[in-house]
């Protein structure tokens, strides 16, 4: 099946949520079932448990009841999909995103790769460290999350995941 022709995820947003984790795009597993972060290979559902953000792990299925807990879910592309190399630069939207963030005012966004945060800010992700980022006025609060892709596995740890927990008072 093309790219082009996934169903692309809808964005997961209500005005004042607690959190909003952002990636770059869609995977193509996520894209095709219509699922946030539902690659099995993908840590994400774990790591939001493990770190504490959810009292419980969901499935990717469940993905909208995380509202209920004040957690949303959007990407700087809505319409690409694949891993982030494979998303064409004409395919993010940060413009787009910053006009959602300001609409829909979340106390706390957190980027879940290094890549997603570096094409937000625009600067390389070799300048951007992991963690809680430093404090833009115009912002909420700006976390920046280890990528829980299973392609990202050299570069895995769950410890911003628990300071991203702490921080949101989870």
């Amino acid at each position: 099946m093309p790219l082009a022709n996934l169903h692309r995820l809808p964005d997961q947003l209500r005005p004042n949520l607690r959190l909003v984790f952002v990636g770059t795009a869609a995977s193509t597993r996520s894209a095709a079932v219509g699922h946030y972060y539902a690659h099995p290979g993908n840590r994400f559902w774990r790591a939001i448990h493990e770190a504490g953000i959810t009292p419980r792990r969901y499935q990717p299925s469940e993905f909208a009841a995380l509202l209920e807990l004040g957690i949303g879910f959007t990407d700087l592309s809505k319409s690409g999909a694949g891993m982030d190399h494979q998303i064409a630069a004409a395919l993010i939207d940060v413009a787009g995103f910053k006009a959602k963030i300001e609409m829909y005012r979340p106390r706390t966004i957190a980027f879940t790769s290094k890549k997603a945060a570096s094409l937000f800010y625009g600067r390389s992700s070799g300048v951007i460290s992991l963690g809680r980022q430093q404090r833009d006025g115009s912002l909420p609060e700006v976390f920046v999350l280890p990528s829980p892709s299973g392609a990202a596995s050299g570069h895995w740890t769950l410890e911003p995941w628990r300071e991203l927990a702490k921080w949101i008072g989870s």
